[in-house]
């Protein structure tokens, strides 16, 4: 912040005086501080100092009272398969790396169990397309296209396939449409229409 001018407010002589200034200004930080958190961990809401912190944020009931719902009605996806691009591509998570795995593709044993990208396709799709397992698939949409083995496996349901963003070799987001949702301007990374196309076989591990 000082780098980028910023005056005297930003001049803090230790992390621990940020915590006070978020204490004094956010009422379910009230009661928090360094050292409150020396002695035992704190978990919000805490609105002051005799506050024993609370470890089940809605155990009983939402903090507001009674959850307030709201209807809303489903809106398709920007973009759409269409017969260039015939097949829905949705992305995600795998359960043994986190994000773009900068972290977790350090870990040996984490790469032992998933160490590449993989296309995960339904068998009737594969079958219409003379797709087999391990086999090296182009996936290419508007706007790119990268190279992944195919999985095939019926967690995927026909016409959508599955990827996700954990691997920077295969970019999974450089196919993904970053059009922007209207009311909360989140791009649409998650979703995109892509054709798929067989570049060479290659029996998988």
């Amino acid at each position: 912040a000082k780098r980028m001018g910023a005056g005297k407010e930003f001049s803090y002589r230790s992390p621990s005086e940020i915590m006070g200034e978020v204490s004094r200004l956010v009422p379910i930080y009230g009661g928090i501080s360094y050292e409150r958190l020396d002695k035992a961990g704190l978990q919000w809401p805490c609105p002051d100092a005799s506050h024993p912190g609370t470890p089940y944020l809605h155990r009983d009931q939402f903090s507001r009272g009674k959850g307030k719902f709201h209807v809303v009605e489903c809106k398709p996806s920007m973009e759409l398969p269409d017969e260039e691009y015939p097949f829905l591509l949705t992305t995600g998570r795998g359960p043994f790396h986190f994000q773009t795995g900068t972290m977790t593709r350090r870990v040996a044993g984490l790469n032992q169990l998933r160490s590449e990208e993989l296309l995960e396709i339904s068998p009737e799709d594969a079958r219409a397309l003379g797709i087999g397992e391990g086999e090296i698939i182009e996936v290419s949409s508007r706007r790119g296209k990268v190279n992944v083995k195919a999985r095939v496996t019926d967690k995927s349901p026909r016409g959508v396939v599955f990827m996700t963003f954990h691997f920077a070799e295969p970019a999974t987001n450089v196919l993904t449409n970053p059009a922007l949702d209207p009311v909360a301007k989140i791009p649409e990374f998650k979703v995109c229409a892509v054709k798929l196309s067989k570049i060479a076989k290659e029996v998988m591990v």
